[in-house]
């Protein structure tokens, strides 16, 4: 006897919206009209729709700097002891998915919008790439003291003040120039967070050591061959880019450094106690050529794996 089975239809995975205009985003949050096409500030209390849908996820094809006072999710999004209590800023660059604007709507806190066609044929354009942040995960918001709050309200209101004037010759210069102060006193903001979380990032760097030193000592170099930034940022939950900005702030150099070192150590130590050839330990180590091997060893020692082999003796 057949046991008959009722078709149970496939949920399709739901696709995030795309905006590619400031002006398309601002019609989907029942906002007015922006005061200019390419730039706007939003004050999440004038949010007038329904945005229970574009919460679960959004494409802006567009930079997305947001401020938020009253956070409620301090705990959820990481924040800890070692961090200020006077709001926020998180950013999100051009293409990246933004997620719980259902929730970011019950904060006091305001979000700059900006194209990237704003700031084209300025400086920025081109180093506006080097603001690593833009990378960052939600958990590594920036939190603000009251002095850093002010200079980035500051900013808002001058940006503010632009739009709802007359725009001529010197509004672009202006607000650009502002957008720019921005990201440097949030670069500057961001050193000094790495400072205050002094004892949490080398509780991470700990961690990070632990995790290549079992990587090394192991076979999992054989397996999976040599562990990239990504992963190791994967297994220490943080993105990549902050686990390389924070890590040149604590220790001065990268994690491709710290990666580098571990793996350097490991191969000085197979050749000093074992028997083991230059190649057999290239492979051990996860290289998929022994010349590769070779030239990483001496661009980092100044001798060839055999030479320091042979200078033992």
């Amino acid at each position: 006897m057949h046991k008959f089975v009722a078709d149970v239809p496939k949920l399709k995975p739901m696709k995030p919206f795309v905006f590619n205009s400031i002006s398309a985003l601002h019609k989907a949050m029942g906002l007015p009209k922006p005061l200019h096409p390419l730039i706007s500030l939003v004050d999440y209390g004038s949010i007038q729709a329904d945005v229970s849908e574009l919460s679960k996820g959004m494409v802006l094809n567009f930079y997305k700097v947001s401020f938020k006072k009253n956070f409620h999710g301090k705990i959820k999004y990481g924040q800890g002891h070692y961090d200020f209590d006077e709001g926020n800023l998180s950013f999100h660059a051009p293409g990246q998915l933004v997620k719980a604007l259902e929730e970011e709507a019950d904060y006091s806190g305001i979000t700059l919008l900006f194209h990237s066609d704003f700031i084209q044929g300025y400086a920025l354009a081109n180093k506006i790439k080097e603001y690593g942040f833009f990378s960052y995960g939600v958990s590594e918001a920036l939190y603000l003291s009251d002095t850093e709050r002010k200079a980035t309200v500051g900013i808002f209101k001058t940006i503010d003040d632009e739009l709802k004037v007359a725009i001529d010759h010197f509004s672009q210069d202006i607000m650009v120039s502002q957008i720019e102060q921005l990201l440097n006193y949030s670069n500057r903001f961001y050193n000094r967070q790495f400072i205050t979380r002094k004892n949490v990032n080398s509780d991470l760097v700990a961690q990070m050591e632990t995790y290549l030193d079992h990587y090394f000592n192991t076979e999992e170099t054989l397996k999976s061959g040599i562990p990239s930034v990504n992963d190791l940022a994967e297994h220490l939950k943080v993105s990549s880019r902050y686990l390389s900005d924070m890590l040149r702030a604590h220790t001065g150099k990268s994690t491709q450094f710290h990666i580098q070192q571990k793996l350097l150590e490991k191969a000085k130590y197979l050749l000093t106690a074992t028997d083991l050839s230059v190649a057999e330990i290239a492979y051990q180590l996860g290289f998929e050529r022994p010349q590769s091997f070779n030239k990483l060893f001496k661009q980092k020692t100044a001798q060839t794996p055999l030479q320091f082999k042979n200078s033992l003796n």
